[in-house]
């Protein structure tokens, strides 16, 4: 496994990291005896940057993260998030990114993580109502505190990224990229972090499992699954963005790879500073996607993979109405 310097700090990060969401929420079938199980297996793989969030499973995440890593907190590197705030059933209210709520929320995560700091801690959503300078003030004292060692945004615009960096130094941006989304590279946000030192945290670079094709219809995607509130996977869209994949699956097989190992290997492709962190709780995945970071793409296949998009225009946005109203723009 490769490492890199997590930006403007001095963790070093593996070159693909582990998303545990779906280990605790949003997608069905998850088994904590599996998830602990694959979480140990990538430590043994060499991965030691491990993703999660207060919001994931309301906490559940978090304490299974707690309880895989016991004993071996020094072997990891733990990114969490905070800011959504939600009901007891479940429901989203919005986001807290006051002083107050990144105190008390880092407070319940250090419990759950059982651990006495945070390597990387990540404002999930930009809160419209707090000023982002007010909220890095506040994660300034809780670094000076030792309680965390690392300041992300998560799904911030380039303007947000630019006047976040005046305040503090900040190592992570994270957003949504892949082969079927390109917005950082067009809405300024990359450039923002190329020229801030900050490292490009793409989560769901596999497109949230659709760029792999385990999916073949749309009804193999079951009503609990978050996924089928995505207009990606919608039976409009579904046929048509299936043509993508079909067409990556010739260029994997030609290079003897998998389509997941292609998607990730052009992820990489994009720079040193970008760490992708595809989510998986099953241990064959996570081999699977380990062993991307030895795919070389050719100069040639870039320009295939890129005709395959311009034949095939993706279809559907990335994110329902709702989810989109908490994305910074």
């Amino acid at each position: 496994m490769d490492y890199v310097e997590l930006g403007n700090s001095r963790l070093k990060v593996s070159r693909v990291g582990l998303g545990c969401m779906g280990m605790s929420e949003y997608y069905p079938g998850f088994n904590e005896k599996e998830s602990v199980a694959t979480l140990h297996r990538a430590v043994e793989l060499g991965i030691n940057f491990f993703d999660t969030a207060d919001e994931y499973g309301m906490g559940k995440n978090e304490e299974l993260l707690g309880k895989a890593f016991k004993g071996i907190r020094d072997q990891v590197i733990i990114a969490s998030k905070f800011g959504f705030v939600r009901d007891a059933s479940g429901n989203t209210l919005g986001i807290d990114g006051s002083p107050r709520h990144v105190r008390e929320a880092c407070e319940a995560s250090l419990k759950r993580l059982q651990t006495d700091y945070i390597d990387l801690y990540y404002l999930h959503r930009i809160d419209p109502r707090t000023p982002v300078e007010d909220t890095l003030n506040a994660l300034l004292d809780l670094k000076d505190q030792g309680k965390i060692r690392a300041i992300g945004l998560s799904e911030a615009s380039a303007r947000t990224i630019e006047r976040a960096s005046r305040v503090a130094k900040i190592s992570a941006v994270q957003s949504e990229y892949s082969l079927w989304t390109r917005d950082p590279e067009q809405n300024g946000v990359m450039e923002s972090c190329n020229r801030n030192g900050i490292s490009f945290v793409p989560f769901s670079p596999l497109g949230r499992g659709f760029l792999t094709g385990r999916f073949r219809k749309p009804g193999e995607i079951t009503v609990d699954d978050y996924r089928s509130q995505f207009p990606r996977f919608s039976k409009e869209n579904f046929d048509s963005n299936l043509k993508i994949v079909e067409e990556l699956a010739v260029i994997s097989s030609e290079k003897g790879i998998t389509n997941s190992q292609l998607a990730l290997a052009w992820v990489l492709s994009r720079g040193k500073n970008l760490v992708p962190i595809p989510g998986t709780k099953k241990v064959r995945y996570l081999e699977e996607n380990a062993r991307a970071v030895d795919v070389v793409l050719t100069q040639n296949d870039l320009s295939r993979i890129d005709e395959v998009f311009r034949k095939n225009p993706v279809r559907g946005e990335r994110y329902s109405n709702d989810a989109m109203k908490y994305v910074d723009r």
